[in-house]
């Protein structure tokens, strides 16, 4: 569907945990405003089905189906999470593939001593050990044919988020909504 920029787009936002990702999202949601779905891996998988990430899991094609949904609905989708290759990169594939034209994915590309130091300012760090971290980490773990565009951890959030929005096509303000103030 058609949007005040065109067709609705989709970003694909990756990384390991304590990247940036999640803060990345949101503020790509608060910049652009109505009109962008926020579509966390977490959130679905974690939340909504209560799933270990594991090959094969319903939330795989959960997130396929709200992703297609949202777009298919005129809304720019924001996909974020750690979405590693391994259980993902099918799903990714297909997504890529069928929305080429309007498709962007960026990889936050941060090392590992620094997630550990972003990961103890987190709400769930007592929950989560170093060790599975490490166990977690996979370092570049980038989607075949480089379609994605690395950002490194030296990036501010203000840097990247303005980084994606340029790219994206984003950045134009959506007009005026003829029935009031957006919400």
């Amino acid at each position: 569907m058609l949007t005040s920029i065109g067709p609705a787009r989709l970003v694909v936002v990756r990384g390991n945990s304590a990247s940036g990702k999640s803060s990345v999202a949101a503020e790509l949601r608060a910049r652009y405003g109505q009109g962008l779905a926020l579509v966390g891996q977490d959130n679905l998988r974690k939340v909504v089905l209560r799933e270990r990430d594991v090959a094969g899991g319903a939330n795989i094609g959960l997130i396929d189906l709200t992703v297609r949904h949202a777009l298919e609905h005129g809304f720019h989708t924001v996909l974020e999470g750690i979405l590693c290759t391994q259980h993902y990169g099918d799903m990714l594939k297909g997504l890529l593939a069928d929305y080429t034209a309007r498709a962007h994915c960026f990889y936050l590309d941060v090392p590992f001593e620094e997630t550990l130091t972003r990961h103890a300012t987190k709400p769930i760090a007592h929950e989560v050990s170093e060790q599975e971290l490490r166990e977690w980490y996979q370092a570049l773990d980038l989607l075949p044919g480089g379609t994605e565009t690395v950002v490194p951890a030296s990036s501010s959030l203000d840097a990247t988020v303005s980084l994606i929005m340029r790219e994206t096509g984003l950045d134009r303000p959506p007009p005026p909504s003829p029935c009031g103030p957006r919400l």
